[in-house]
């Protein structure tokens, strides 16, 4: 644990905690200060102006990065019949019905994201008390919950990422590995970034976009001035 903490501590004098750098500067440096030996991802953490409590503050969604996360998601669909063979022809991992809610509620998981059809939601909603604490019950919000699978699989193939503002009012969202190029990397973060903005409530009052931080797993958070940001 000790070198660790000597890695961690040599990486964090790389950064000025108190200053908020340039997004391209920002990537530089979350790749600079990454110390995994592994292909470590990178996270961007927003902490939004918003009252989650409220509802009319609640920001749930998903969006496609143009650059993938890195991750190949194995994705399961709920279907039957035509929306079944369809699921299989998009490339969908896990195609069917009862069997896999059968499966679920013996412990598997095997999966990264559940795609269902609304037909099928009966009886994926009795898997809410295991599926909801991690994170994976189809919602229609992030378009887990629609009959065009082919869409959904396509788009969690291409590196679609879901995102939820938490209690505290943040918001986590993974953009990609540090073996990527920084203009990938910096094209992934607008992405998000842009649509943060879109999804601003209407009903959240003062500074909306509080801070906004990049970094890799395990290195440490480096501000990002949304000021540098090109938002379209």
């Amino acid at each position: 644990m000790a070198k660790k903490s000597k890695k961690y501590a040599e990486a964090v004098k790389l950064v000025d905690s108190s200053k908020a750098y340039p997004i391209a500067e920002a990537i530089e440096l979350t790749k600079k200060t990454n110390f995994a030996k592994f292909d470590a991802t990178v996270e961007v953490a927003f902490r939004l102006g918003v009252d989650p409590k409220k509802a009319d503050q609640q920001i749930r969604g998903a969006v496609v990065l143009p650059n993938g996360t890195g991750k190949t998601q194995r994705v399961l669909v709920f279907a039957k019949g035509e929306k079944a063979k369809e699921a299989e022809a998009a490339g969908a991992d896990f195609v069917g019905d009862s069997e896999y809610i059968n499966k679920i509620s013996q412990g598997w998981f095997d999966f990264d994201v559940i795609v269902a059809t609304p037909d099928m939601m009966g009886e994926v909603g009795k898997l809410g008390r295991v599926l909801g604490p991690k994170g994976l019950m189809p919602n229609p919000k992030t378009g887990t919950v629609t009959f065009d699978v082919q869409k959904a699989v396509n788009e969690i193939k291409a590196g679609k990422v879901e995102y939820r503002v938490d209690k505290a009012g943040n918001i986590h969202v993974p953009i990609g590995k540090v073996s990527f190029e920084d203009e990938k990397l910096v094209e992934n973060f607008n992405t998000i970034f842009d649509t943060m903005m879109k999804v601003k409530p209407a009903a959240a009052k003062g500074t909306y976009m509080k801070n906004v931080s990049v970094t890799s797993t395990m290195g440490p958070g480096v501000k990002v001035d949304p000021s540098s940001v090109a938002v379209k």
